[in-house]
């Protein structure tokens, strides 16, 4: 049975170019993430995973863009292959079908390491520049994403009996983020 080929991209925020991964790659349908890869809690992975079939072809530009973590990983491939739905990595030159040689499995393990140790240098190299940053007094945290006026109408909206939950839902913020502001 021959199935689609179905292209998943990922880049990491909503500037970055998609155009390199995949180029030239004749596909049926492509899901495009512009999120982190820490975790497998992305929108169109998620979607990708539901739509794809027995049969079908999935292909990433290569394994980090996948999964920064190698558990997650090789429980999204384990989870492919096992649903008889073969993946592509174009960077690495790797397939998996479900029937992979002992020295694929070893491959697809050594590179997802690596994937996770450069994520792991990333997060230690951004907390280093924050510690500078802020012995230096230049470091300002994150932007407030409620502005005073909106606080007021959460006081409001709160002495009038709604429910927190609610109102943090309305605004688009966490009922953490709500209690913080309070």
């Amino acid at each position: 049975m021959k199935g689609q080929r179905i292209g998943y991209i990922r880049v990491s925020s909503v500037d970055q170019n998609i155009v390199r991964q995949l180029d030239g790659v004749e596909l049926d349908k492509v899901f495009t993430d512009k999120i982190s890869g820490k975790d497998t809690n992305r929108p169109e992975l998620n979607l990708m995973l539901q739509f794809v079939r027995e049969g079908d072809h999935v292909i990433v530009h290569s394994l980090d863009r996948l999964a920064r973590n190698l558990d997650d990983l090789r429980k999204i491939v384990k989870d492919l292959t096992a649903r008889k739905i073969t993946i592509e990595f174009k960077k690495e030159n790797l397939t998996f079908s479900g029937d992979d040689s002992p020295m694929s499995t070893l491959l697809l393990s050594i590179m997802g390491a690596f994937a996770e140790f450069e994520r792991s240098l990333i997060k230690e190299r951004q907390m280093e520049g924050i510690a500078i940053a802020k012995a230096a007094g230049k470091f300002k945290g994150r932007k407030r994403t409620v502005t005073p006026e909106k606080v007021d109408v959460i006081r409001q909206r709160i002495k009038s009996g709604e429910k927190k939950a609610v109102i943090a839902r309305d605004m688009g913020i966490s009922r953490e983020t709500l209690y913080q502001y309070l």
